[in-house]
């Protein structure tokens, strides 16, 4: 089974990734750094160069080829957004996970983290727009949601839990 964790952009998808796919004994990886790999360009410079529509595009099809694998996919913060992508997911099996972390949370993880055009781009008021608009959408496009708070290790087992 894939399991794909979205989320708002530092809920910890990474971090708890790692750790789940160690708990469930499968592969992990990252979207974003395979995107990273794939197109020999930084985040930033494809978003510079490219915009982020061609970003969102090469993400969904990075998204779409991990369906089916025996793996824990840590998702870019926009992935799950595109309600095609998540159906393409579920049909394949996949379980979409919703990692549910408060804005404030989030924010004191990314806040200057110049590998994020989206956080360079917005003030913490327009990320906290972001932030509320995406909710209801990971909300809609994922089987389950966690909330997201504790230890890291204590959320992958939750994650465990429900998975099993």
């Amino acid at each position: 089974m894939t399991i794909f964790l979205c989320g708002f952009m530092g809920c910890g998808k990474s971090t708890i990734g790692g750790l789940l796919a160690k708990k469930l004994g499968c592969g992990f990886c990252d979207t974003d750094e395979l995107v990273v790999k794939n197109q020999g360009m930084t985040i930033p410079e494809i978003f510079a160069q490219k915009g982020e529509p061609y970003f969102r595009r090469i993400e969904a099809e990075t998204v779409k080829s991990l369906c089916g694998k025996n793996t824990v996919v840590a998702c870019g913060g926009g992935a799950m957004l595109n309600s095609d992508t998540a159906t393409a997911v579920k049909e394949n099996g996949g379980a979409i996970v919703y990692l549910n972390v408060p804005f404030e949370e989030c924010y004191s993880r990314i806040k200057g983290d110049t590998n994020r055009p989206i956080v360079m781009n917005n003030s913490k008021e327009q990320l906290e727009e972001i932030y509320n608009n995406r909710r209801d959408v990971y909300m809609k496009n994922s089987t389950v949601m966690i909330e997201a708070v504790g230890s890291p290790n204590e959320i992958a087992k939750n994650i465990t839990d429900i998975i099993r």
